[in-house]
């Protein structure tokens, strides 16, 4: 028995009849009862992280995410949602839904989910958590120094080119302030699963400002992302100048992406933080 069936057993009492790769570290587990689990091993604090994100949006009682069943160190089991295609019904909900998980708030800047560890990660990076009085200073410290520290170090950003990113960070003040909200923190469009309704899956969730999580749906597409914006704005309208300020919140995700995919999004995020 694998260590992933082995662990899927432990945690829901059932037995494995059948395990399906997903790709990568994923799985959908079917058990003896007939009910499909998903599961995925990851890095102990990974697996914390990532279980701690899911319940803490799911108190917010305000988008789907999947259930958690349970973790040990290396293996998270939740909900296994059957994939469908995306809808203008289920992009309005959606939109509606982000506006209130935002609402729920959080502690503070960079405050991690409750029981979540603060090394968290994103993706496949490390990523700290840690509670911060201003939005600008947990997004220069945080976010963005410490990835172009990484990207420079592997020689993927210049000298001159890391400083033209920090020095976009002494201009945050122009982010109009906003109370900690409740934040998905990895919303790219791989991460909303299309089903009966849209479903947020793979979070890296925290304590921030609310535009970061739009500007990466508008990163790499999101289906029916007009829509998600629309019905957004009729709950929680946005301050003035929002589309104007997309680019800099992307360099906090363009920058893990150069830390982990090379070059290419360390020149993008370059054009990013020159506006």
């Amino acid at each position: 028995m694998s260590q992933v069936e082995q662990a899927v057993s432990e945690i829901t009492g059932r037995a494995v009849t059948r395990v399906r790769r997903l790709g990568g570290t994923a799985c959908a587990v079917q058990l003896d009862d007939g009910r499909t689990v998903f599961a995925k091993s990851a890095e102990p604090s990974s697996v914390a992280a990532e279980a701690a994100s899911l319940e803490w949006l799911a108190d917010a009682g305000a988008v789907p995410v999947p259930a958690v069943h349970g973790h040990d160190d290396r293996v998270l089991v939740t909900d296994h949602i059957t994939a469908g295609r995306p809808s203008p019904r289920a992009a309005d909900e959606l939109g509606r839904g982000l506006a209130a998980l935002h609402a729920a708030g959080a502690p503070a800047f960079g405050a991690p989910p409750p029981g979540g560890p603060a090394d968290a990660w994103i993706g496949l990076a490390p990523m700290r958590n840690e509670h911060t009085d201003t939005w600008p200073e947990f997004y220069a410290r945080l976010r963005v120094e410490p990835y172009v520290r990484l990207a420079r170090d592997a020689g993927d950003l210049s000298t001159a080119e890391a400083k033209i990113i920090t020095d976009r960070c002494e201009r945050l003040d122009e982010v109009p302030a906003e109370p900690p909200a409740r934040l998905h923190g990895d919303l790219w469009s791989g991460n909303v699963h299309w089903a009966d309704r849209a479903w947020l899956i793979d979070p890296a969730a925290h304590g921030g400002h609310r535009e970061t999580d739009l500007a990466m749906l508008h990163l790499f597409g999101c289906p029916h992302l007009e829509r998600v914006l629309a019905a957004y704005q009729e709950v929680s309208p946005l301050a003035a100048g929002w589309q104007d300020r997309i680019g800099l919140h992307q360099l906090f995700p363009l920058l893990v992406h150069a830390v982990l995919f090379g070059r290419g999004y360390a020149v993008q995020a370059v054009a990013a933080a020159r506006g």
